[in-house]
């Protein structure tokens, strides 16, 4: 069996020629590859830090989502310079594009939920109806908040319980916040008996209003008969605190109102009822 060199020869010269020619022409891709990354590394730190201290600038804007948003920017230039390296290599870049968007499709359809909530926690984290360190109302869920995260925002109760919400379930509810405005009313209602003097009771609580440090003068205390009970008579004395002081404030307006009306014979009636009793004569009578 014959071998014919002179072919072999040449077929391995030819596959150097064309290993060198493909290395020569994909070493520029592969350093160019190389520059990219490298460029690509060092512009997204860059960015990432421009945002999260451009955001900073606005003193309303939350930490939170200086984070979030100056990691969107990271991940959005180191995937476009991604792109450019396997545009280097002579990749379709356009299939990859569309094939990221159907994939990003599926795994948004399958994280419906999740997304809910970080849309919700991005709206929360904006528009802040709350804070960290206010007291809330969120219908299903009423405590101080602790954390307002992406995904969730957690809460203290007033009996020290830990709560863990949901965004789009705090979102889609109507939050009264307890803490937000700096003033608060209270209105403290004390029921008197029929034969009481109701000038003496309402002069009795506006006297301990007057004497509290913690009643504001703006807007003035006021004092009226709201109702008129089964049982009893309705004085109220409406008032105005700060909103620090409004609960020990009103703990401390319902003793002294009950103790004050103690002093002054001020009556506090029990719930009443008339029985009226038929004789039986008059019963047959009547039948």
């Amino acid at each position: 069996m014959e071998f014919d060199t002179a072919g072999m020869v040449d077929a391995a010269q030819a596959a150097m020629r064309e290993a060198s020619e493909l290395a020569v022409a994909y070493s520029f891709s592969i350093l160019g590859a190389i520059v990219l990354l490298i460029v690509g590394f060092v512009v997204a730190g860059i960015l990432k830090r421009w945002t999260y201290s451009g955001l900073g600038r606005f003193e309303s804007f939350d930490e939170t989502l200086r984070k979030f948003f100056a990691k969107v920017v990271r991940y959005a230039v180191l995937a476009l310079v991604i792109i450019a390296v396997l545009a280097q290599f002579g990749v379709q870049t356009a299939s990859i594009i569309a094939a990221l968007g159907a994939v990003g499709l599926a795994i948004g359809l399958a994280l419906q939920g999740t997304l809910q909530n970080i849309a919700a926690g991005i709206m929360l984290l904006v528009l802040k109806p709350f804070r960290v360190g206010e007291y809330v109302d969120c219908g299903s869920v009423s405590g101080t908040i602790e954390e307002i995260g992406l995904f969730a925002t957690e809460f203290k109760r007033i009996d020290g319980l830990y709560v863990l919400a949901p965004n789009s379930e705090l979102w889609n509810t109507p939050v009264t916040n307890y803490s937000r405005n700096p003033l608060r009313r209270n209105d403290l209602t004390i029921g008197i008996g029929y034969g009481d003097d109701i000038e003496l009771a309402q002069q009795t609580l506006a006297d301990l209003a007057a004497r509290d440090g913690r009643v504001l003068d703006d807007p003035a205390p006021a004092t009226f008969v709201g109702e008129l009970g089964d049982s009893a008579v309705a004085v109220t004395l409406r008032y105005w605190t700060t909103t620090p002081d409004w609960w020990q404030t009103r703990l401390d307006m319902t003793k002294a109102g009950k103790q004050a009306f103690d002093a002054k014979g001020i009556t506090i009636p029990f719930p009443q009822r008339d029985v009226h009793v038929v004789p039986a004569a008059l019963k047959e009578a009547a039948e």
